[in-house]
């Protein structure tokens, strides 16, 4: 289909930012900023989170972080922790430090971007891969022999039949080169682990399947369509896939970095993800997008409000009504479309919030989204546990935040 079909024309926005904090001179499509207890929550509570995440700093299991809360399409809660780098020298943490979002990357560009299409009329769950990939096998019994085309919706619920992940290394081994062609070969044939919509498998794979899809139905890259009709559309102005490839400088003095390389550097502004880094030079749709709390405050205020903020509908409201429901098909899976309800993943919601209207996603580089659509309250916890090495656990502390925010909300 024409790259045109699928273009947002926009005007510049022209909302005004909060100017308190480094980088917030640049227009931009901010929330209002209220206080705990005029949002309903109680500031007393809520303060232990600062206690929570002063001792994950403390016990070195991360050097730093932000949280943002959101209640009912305001900012109640933004405040930054410990250090944003600590190698090869000490920076302090801010609240508008971006991060690499690593697996939310899935739920904040390439679900947020396919849900277009779909709305749009150009896919629908129910197509079978294979109409637009058309290498892509089907799933075949071993005992009958009887073949299950895997479907869009497999994809984004991670029911597929795809295994987890391929190493960059194998991809090189086995087809002379890891770029976008050979994971793409390696994805159509590679062995189906179980039937599709049997069982839930969180897959990479599936995920940049769907990045492929939408670059072969609008002839576009998926970070040039998510930029356009997700994150600028919003106002998202530090929200982009790859900042050092895409020479973004102001986007690029805010990035926290991540892991130590063998020879003393540090990825900052490059996708710490092997694949996504590798194979896909950033532009994936398992990770890749960089992004800050605030602009993450934007995206969760505009789902929890039936896909629209301050004029601008991202999502039409039936559109993030389906997203937000997982399949009747597979109802015991626990998993809606790209974001998690209820499955063994999970445990960053936390005990509190409402069952069967929260919804999450986390990162493996330490970030974690929650939105409890009924409440109107998210979460967003932005770390890089993976900073200057790779170790650590935030598990616990995702699921702590989340129950203190639950639990500070009065009203």
């Amino acid at each position: 289909m024409k790259k045109f079909l699928l273009s947002v024309a926009f005007c510049a926005l022209v909302f005004s930012s909060f100017a308190q904090n480094e980088g917030r001179g640049r227009k931009g499509n901010y929330l209002p900023k209220i206080s705990p207890a005029e949002a309903g929550l109680d500031p007393g509570r809520l303060t232990r989170a600062d206690e929570v995440i002063n001792e994950a700093i403390a016990d070195k299991t991360i050097p730093g972080a932000v949280l943002a809360v959101v209640r009912d399409g305001r900012i109640a809660y933004l405040k930054a922790y410990g250090y944003k780098s600590v190698y090869p020298e000490k920076e302090k943490m801010t609240v508008n430090t971006v991060f690499d979002l690593a697996s939310c990357s899935k739920v904040v560009g390439t679900t947020m971007s396919f849900m277009k299409l779909v709305e749009g009329g150009y896919v629908r769950l129910n197509d079978k891969v294979n109409r637009y990939l058309p290498d892509f096998q089907p799933y075949v019994d071993p005992d009958t022999g009887e073949k299950t085309d895997p479907k869009i919706i497999d994809l984004l619920t991670h029911t597929s039949g795809l295994p987890p992940y391929v190493n960059p290394g194998y991809l090189k081994k086995e087809y002379g080169a890891a770029n976008p062609q050979t994971l793409l070969k390696y994805i159509s044939t590679c062995k189906r682990v179980y039937k599709p919509r049997s069982k839930f498998v969180y897959s990479c794979l599936n995920f940049i399947s769907l990045g492929y899809i939408l670059e072969k139905v609008t002839g576009e890259k998926l970070c040039d369509y998510a930029q356009m009709n997700v994150f600028d559309y919003l106002g998202m102005k530090y929200t982009t896939y790859s900042p050092m490839a895409q020479h973004k400088t102001a986007i690029m003095k805010l990035v926290a970095p991540t892991e130590k390389q063998p020879d003393g550097s540090v990825l900052r502004g490059v996708v710490h993800d092997p694949l996504a880094r590798i194979a896909n030079n950033g532009d994936s749709g398992n990770a890749g997008v960089f992004s800050n709390a605030e602009d993450l405050s934007i995206l969760a205020a505009a789902l929890m409000n039936g896909g629209e903020i301050n004029g601008r509908h991202v999502l039409g409201e039936m559109t993030v009504k389906a997203m937000f429901t997982v399949p009747e098909e597979t109802s015991g899976l626990g998993r809606a479309l790209g974001w998690d309800c209820n499955s063994d993943y999970s445990s960053n919601k936390g005990d509190l919030f409402s069952p069967g209207s929260t919804f999450c996603h986390t990162g493996y580089t330490g970030t974690s989204i929650v939105i409890d659509v009924k409440s109107k309250t998210a979460v967003i916890l932005l770390a890089h546990r993976v900073h200057p090495v790779d170790k650590g656990s935030v598990v616990r502390l995702r699921a702590l935040v989340a129950n203190i925010v639950a639990g500070s909300i009065i009203r």
